[in-house]
């Protein structure tokens, strides 16, 4: 697994998928999102309809990797979720072996997500991907442009 500030711009470029590619993959059923936030951060700041939820942190922790400290004050800013090792494996092999889908990795600016798809490249699931953008590029897809009806706009 390879952190995300630790990627090449290659390696990153091999992991990366834009999110309108990732929505029409998604509506073909060829791909399935997975929403890596901490679920606090999903009532914060909304969900992303037709997604798992699977907190990457919890994972991480789960399989016995070291958080950082940035990871960890995300990890206790909520309550986790109930998971474990049998229940993940699970989830994601139904959506990968199963579904024969790619695995699309999302968190809230396309940073956290690169980690999340390269640890699961390392766990044996190579049709794994990183959402660029993140929720915050899908929030602004889902908002009416931001111009209209702005300063320079006719009366």
């Amino acid at each position: 697994m390879t952190d995300e500030k630790d990627m090449s711009p290659q390696e990153r470029a091999d992991l990366e998928i834009t999110l309108p590619t990732a929505m029409e993959l998604c509506r073909l059923g060829l791909a399935s999102m997975i929403d890596i936030r901490q679920s606090f951060e999903i009532e914060m700041k909304g969900a992303i309809p037709d997604t798992v939820h699977i907190p990457m942190f919890e994972v991480k922790l789960m399989l016995g990797h070291t958080l950082t400290e940035d990871e960890q004050d995300i990890l206790d800013a909520g309550q986790p979720k109930d998971m474990d090792a049998q229940s993940f494996f699970k989830m994601i092999n139904q959506l990968h072996h199963a579904r024969e889908h790619l695995l699309l990795c999302i968190c809230n600016s396309g940073r956290r997500s690169l980690t999340a798809a390269s640890l699961l490249r390392s766990l044996g699931y190579p049709k794994a991907l990183s959402v660029a953008g993140g929720f915050q590029a899908w929030r602004k897809l889902q908002m009416p442009d931001a111009n209209a009806g702005g300063l320079n706009a006719a009366p």
